[in-house]
């Protein structure tokens, strides 16, 4: 398959959906989904405090290598083909006209392991006279692996390269082995399929928007016979290597987690096979429904960053480089959940945070579940063009702050927790919308076990075009309360 530069040249992407030229996000209107469960009648509900959020430890002040502080992803397993829009989805860097912003999305299936990058990245450059040893000082991505978890180099740490080009190249990739004296080159076969978005590659004068790898790695090529069992653990960490001219330096490369070191799997983040899985055995003795309940609350703060409802796809090359990642919209009465394929789009992605205070839940007790209920009042496209999407939850890995929360400055996701189906609507609902409703049962646990607030962010590793899902935030006017975001928890006395 193959999509079109905006002169015209086709750039193949390998098994990714044919990827078309730069397109708009409409505001389609939308249609309906099932309630949640109604709680319990012979419960009491509880009160919500009017105390702010106990705000955790500045990460600043910590070991950002201590186990319990590195990010984790979850990766879920597919029966076959592995579907790009349900693979796990985290990030890191930031959007600049020097800096690189990538999205991470991850799945397995019994025969490998998926791991694509997409790259927000301004100029576009490859190496015409490629060698292993300068992939890295062109336009690259090295993927880091330890197949024993472990915290040093060892036979079982892995390192996959692969540089842009217009095509897969199998001279513009590299696989090292570890050891105890560092890393060694091997054979093993791996899959890094390339494509881009813009201008042209190895040409500055004009512009680029991005660019996208999609490794495949065969477990066998790890050793293994087939996949690792649901539960196993590994090391992972992602670097991107960033170079914008021929003739200068490669710039300042980024990674996932940002303090990962090619050299030390302590620093790297854990990759989980499989999605977490929350059960409480407990005597169901109380519930509470959270929200923001006047407008002008400091209770439930939330925001949206990047392609907001009012700020979806601008195209103008000095904003979207230089003022898009910055922009601080906390305080807007709805939001956008956006992503998509096609790495030119990036100005229309869109994340949603929100933070819900649990200081109003006993202590001691077992939280049975909860969950999280948004109202959808529309979505991008017009009746026809939008498709459903998977939208994921995930924990932020520190507080934020609801006045300056940028894309650029917004914290990375701690841990993926899973998702739920949103499907477009069809025509207008009607005040307060549709609610949509995410179990978050394992979220809560966390967050309730350390005495902290519940920190989601809410953002999908869609493919199709027309993927944004439009709802209704804390900010609302108090004549649509009921449209506020809702977290719901039960908990028990532990058998």
């Amino acid at each position: 398959m193959s999509f079109e530069t905006t002169r015209g040249r086709s750039l193949p992407v390998g098994w990714l959906i044919t990827l078309g030229i730069l397109t708009l996000m409409g505001m389609g209107l939308l249609l309906l989904s099932r309630r949640p469960p109604s709680p319990s009648p012979t419960l009491t509900e509880g009160t919500l405090l009017s105390s702010s959020p106990t705000l955790s430890a500045t990460p600043a002040l910590r070991d950002l290598c201590a186990p319990e502080m590195l990010p984790r992803i979850h990766a879920p397993y597919f029966e076959g083909l592995i579907p790009f829009e349900q693979s796990a989805i985290a990030w890191f860097g930031q959007v600049s006209p020097t800096r690189n912003y990538t999205d991470i999305r991850v799945g397995y299936n019994a025969r490998e392991l998926f791991i694509y990058l997409a790259i927000f990245d301004r100029h576009l450059w490859y190496d015409e006279n490629p060698t292993p040893q300068t992939l890295t000082q062109w336009d690259a991505a090295t993927i880091l692996l330890d197949t024993s978890g472990g915290d040093r180099l060892s036979l079982s740490s892995w390192r996959f390269v692969a540089q842009l080009y217009s095509e897969p190249s199998p001279s513009r990739r590299n696989v090292e082995r570890g050891s105890a004296e560092g890393w060694k080159p091997i054979h093993v076969p791996f899959n890094a399929v390339p494509g881009w978005r813009g201008n042209a590659l190895n040409d500055d004068r004009e512009s680029d928007r991005g660019w996208a790898m999609g490794f495949t790695i065969p477990f066998s090529s790890l050793g293994l016979t087939s996949a690792p069992p649901e539960g196993t653990i590994w090391r992972l960490a992602v670097r991107v290597h960033d170079r914008d001219s021929m003739e200068d330096p490669s710039l300042e490369e980024t990674s996932w987690p940002p303090s990962a070191s090619p050299d030390d799997p302590s620093c790297w983040g854990f990759l989980h096979f499989g999605l977490p899985a929350y059960h409480a055995t407990a005597v169901l003795t109380g519930y509470i429904r959270i929200r923001r309940p006047v407008r002008n609350s400091p209770l439930v703060p939330d925001a949206n960053v990047g392609g907001t409802t009012s700020n979806q796809c601008p195209g103008d090359e000095h904003y979207i480089w230089n003022e898009w990642g910055n922009r601080n919209d906390g305080h807007a009465p709805d939001f956008n959940i956006q992503n998509q394929s096609d790495v030119a789009d990036w100005p229309c992605f869109a994340k949603y945070y929100v933070t819900f205070p649990l200081d109003a839940i006993p202590r001691g007790k077992t939280i049975i579940s909860a969950t999280l209920t948004l109202h959808q009042f529309g979505n991008a496209g017009d009746p026809g063009q939008a498709r459903p999407s998977w939208i994921q939850v995930l924990i932020a890995s520190t507080d934020w702050d609801e006045e300056a929360i940028t894309w650029n400055n917004a914290p990375l996701a701690y841990e993926n927790v899973g998702g739920a189906w949103v499907d477009p609507l069809l025509e207008w609902p009607g005040w307060p919308g549709v609610p949509r409703t995410w179990d978050v049962s394992y979220a809560v646990a966390q967050a309730y076990a350390r005495g902290e607030p519940l920190r989601l962010i809410l953002y999908s590793a869609d493919s199709a075009y027309h993927s944004g899902k439009y709802f209704v935030s804390s900010d609302t006017e108090d004549w649509n309360t009921e449209g506020r975001p809702l977290l719901e928890v039960w908990w028990g006395e532990s058998r």
